[in-house]
């Protein structure tokens, strides 16, 4: 019998697949290197090399760019625009109100610092002497009213007692009030304003400083002064008193202690200080007796009335 013979050669004819392939001539790299190529063309994951390539890094530092920049956007988005309930509103402008208030207040007690520290020794002693000079008259008058209490409480007669401090009280409410005439020791404050730029507010100024000297009775030129004197600017120049026009010079005669008018309007900043600031020349002048003869018409109060116990 004849055997078949198998053709040899017919298997070498088979296609042979890449990987089986022999290689013949590798061209810069080792056999496992050409069959991580092969297996990277084919769509496999490709073996780790020996040696990293140094481009891997630069991969990551885009992904970390994206992550920083939405964490930026997240960031940005919870804080503007601010979600504030009310309550946190009000509670800002009510702080907001405070700090600016303390600030001012800082600056001003700065200010009043700076400018003591700045003044002589004279100046100094002038309201040392003042301040002493106010708490006297208020020790004064305690005294007096701890005196008519005692009258009162002692008197055999406390009728015909009570009736003469009552008449008594009367004269020094109407001196006040400006429906009586006025008359003791005091000066005579005379501010010359040739370039007119003394305004109302100065004016007004001056009438304080007077009053928290210990003045008792005040009069500007032929207009009493009282609780409710007020003081305006015209449009054409000058200044009206409770509605009066009073042309400059502008005279104050006050009825008080000279000793401690004239030192409260010396002082450093004062009154004085800032009239010649303003091209405007005061001059005091004092007196043993000065007559506050100006009156004013006692009016109804509309509204207050007297309140019970």
């Amino acid at each position: 019998m004849t055997k078949a013979v198998e053709p040899a050669p017919a298997a070498e004819a088979e296609p042979v697949s890449e990987e089986s392939k022999p290689e013949a001539e590798p061209k810069g790299g080792s056999k496992v290197e050409s069959k991580v190529e092969s297996k990277a063309a084919a769509g496999a994951e490709p073996a780790e090399s020996a040696e990293p390539e140094p481009a891997e890094p630069e991969g990551v530092e885009p992904e970390v760019d994206v992550d920083r920049s939405a964490g930026r956007r997240r960031l940005k988005a919870a804080l503007w625009p601010p979600r504030m309930s009310r309550g946190q509103l009000v509670v800002a402008l009510l702080l907001f109100s405070l700090g600016l208030g303390l600030a001012i207040q800082v600056r001003s007690t700065n200010d009043h610092h700076n400018q003591l520290r700045g003044a002589r020794q004279e100046d100094l002693v002038r309201i040392l002497d003042e301040l002493d000079s106010r708490q006297q008259r208020l020790q004064q008058e305690k005294a007096e009213l701890e005196q008519s209490l005692a009258k009162l409480e002692n008197s055999s007669n406390q009728a015909k007692e009570a009736q003469e401090q009552t008449r008594k009280k009367m004269t020094e409410l109407g001196v006040l009030a400006g429906t009586v005439k006025a008359t003791g020791p005091g000066i005579v404050l005379t501010v010359d304003d040739p370039q007119g730029q003394v305004k109302a507010d100065m004016l007004l100024d001056t009438l304080q400083e007077l009053r928290a000297a210990g003045a008792e009775a005040i009069q500007i030129n032929d207009v009493r002064v009282v609780v409710n004197t007020y003081f305006t600017d015209l449009s054409g120049g000058g200044v009206q008193i409770d509605g009066k026009k009073v042309s400059q010079p502008y005279r104050f005669t006050v009825v008080g202690n000279p000793q401690d008018l004239t030192p409260a309007l010396n002082i450093p900043g004062g009154v004085v200080r800032t009239l010649e600031s303003h091209q405007a020349r005061a001059t005091i002048t004092q007196q043993q007796k000065v007559v506050v003869d100006a009156l004013v018409d006692p009016k109804t109060p509309q509204y207050a009335k007297p309140a019970s116990k």
